[in-house]
C-alpha cells in the first residue's frame, strides 16, 4: 500500500463571509505541501472559485492585481517567498473550453507534469485529461454572502492539506 492508497476524505465547513473565505485562504496557505497541489474549484458561475484563489494567491504573495483567467485560460505566476527554488502558480479557468481536446490542443499536459500548485476552475470542462486532483473544493452560494464548501482529499497530499484547515 503507498501513501496514496486511502478513501476519500470528506470535509464539509461553511463561510459565512467573504471575511472567512480570506481566512480560511491564509490557513491553506501556510500548508507545506501546497507548492506541488493540484486543486480544483467546482461551483456554478457566481459561487466564490474566483474569490477563493484570489484570496489564496494574495495569502501566498501575489503582488498587485490579480486577474481573472476566464479569457485567458491561464495566469501564471512564480513566487521566491514559498521555498527555494522558487515555486511555480498556474491559476486556469476552463469555462471556455468547448471540448476537452483543447486542453491537450493548448500544451498544458507538460505544465500539470511539473512542480508548482495548480488552481483550476471549471475542471470538469477538461474531462479525463486533467490529471487526479489532489485537493477538489466545491462551493454552493447559500446565500449572497455566505457558502458550504466540500473539500474532497483524493491523495495523502490533499488529506495533508485539509487536516488542519
Amino acid at each position: 500500500m503507498n501513501a496514496d492508497d486511502h478513501a476519500l476524505i470528506v470535509k464539509t465547513i461553511t463561510w459565512p463571509d467573504e471575511t472567512s473565505t480570506r481566512k480560511w485562504a491564509q490557513q491553506l496557505a501556510r500548508q507545506s505541501g501546497l507548492a506541488r497541489a493540484l486543486i480544483t474549484l467546482h461551483g456554478d458561475l457566481g459561487a466564490g472559485k474566483t474569490t477563493l484563489a484570489r484570496h489564496l494567491l494574495t495569502a501566498l504573495g501575489v503582488q498587485g492585481r490579480i486577474k481573472s483567467p476566464t479569457y485567458a485560460v491561464v495566469e501564471a505566476y512564480t513566487l521566491d517567498s514559498l521555498g527555494t527554488p522558487a515555486v511555480n502558480i498556474w491559476h486556469f479557468d476552463f469555462y471556455r473550453f468547448n471540448d476537452p481536446d483543447e486542453w491537450e490542443e493548448a500544451g498544458f499536459r507538460d505544465v500539470f507534469a511539473s512542480d508548482g500548485l495548480k488552481l483550476v476552475e471549471w475542471p470538469d470542462k477538461a474531462g479525463a485529461y486533467l490529471p487526479q486532483a489532489d485537493l477538489a473544493i466545491t462551493l454552493e452560494s447559500l446565500s449572497d454572502t455566505s457558502r458550504r464548501v466540500t473539500l474532497v482529499a483524493h491523495t495523502a497530499l490533499g488529506r495533508d492539506l485539509i487536516a488542519t484547515v
